[in-house]
């Protein structure tokens, strides 16, 4: 044994899956963990309700036909108790009428059967990038950030007024403190997905310039998490 400290793993974005079809549950498990998420599963509401109670998620993917709590019956719930995790249906119900009824009980997209996996993927980033953007007022460290006016207010009340791209990359980092995002996973929730991974570290430069060095570490091997102002 060397004593030598295992480094962090980064922190991937967590789904929770709520889907009663065992085989579709195991292919969206696979899919899912293929593509970066940590994944929970869940074979019924009650299961399903249990988990985003108890654990912290990203996004949920839930199918509206469950056993124990439907689907429509497990998202009032959540959203009753003040869980705002995004969450998209996925469900054989494909009326107007059922996709009306599910973005009412708190949805913020709905995905039918059977179901194109590009499309599926990417609505689960739309998802997580909307949900970023949601939080307007951030703390970090001694300061805060105004993501509407792009300003970051120091301990000492200095305002430093960001670029738009800066301050969605400060903004991404600040939202989940105590996660290490890969360059690839920035790249793909700030900038353009034709763009270089190399564009993170340019505007990390730039944060730094402005802010100072403290204000994103770096997570050597791994890629990057807040700092402190």
């Amino acid at each position: 044994m060397t004593g030598e400290v295992e480094p962090p793993r980064v922190d991937s974005p967590q789904i929770l899956v709520v889907e009663d079809d065992a085989e579709l549950r195991a292919m969206l498990e696979r899919l899912l963990q293929d593509s970066g998420y940590a994944v929970d599963v869940a074979g019924d509401g009650q299961a399903g309700l249990h988990l985003a109670l108890t654990r912290s998620y990203d996004v949920l993917l839930v199918d509206r036909g469950l056993p124990a709590i439907d689907g429509l019956d497990l998202l009032r719930r959540l959203r009753r108790r003040g869980i705002a995790t995004p969450a998209l249906f996925l469900t054989a119900y494909g009326e107007l009428s059922d996709r009306v009824a599910g973005l009412d009980a708190g949805a913020e997209d709905y995905v039918v059967k059977p179901f194109e996996v590009d499309e599926l993927l990417a609505r689960l980033r739309a998802l997580r990038r909307r949900h970023l953007a949601t939080a307007t007022v951030l703390t970090l460290g001694s300061g805060e950030l105004d993501v509407a006016s792009r300003a970051v207010r120091l301990a000492d009340g200095t305002e430093v007024v960001l670029s738009a791209r800066e301050m969605a990359l400060l903004h991404a980092l600040a939202v989940r403190p105590n996660r290490v995002f890969s360059r690839d996973e920035l790249r793909e929730l700030v900038f353009e997905a034709a763009e270089s991974a190399s564009i993170v570290d340019t505007y990390v430069h730039y944060l730094r310039r402005k802010l100072g060095s403290g204000v994103v570490r770096t997570v050597w091997g791994l890629g990057y998490r807040a700092g402190t102002l």
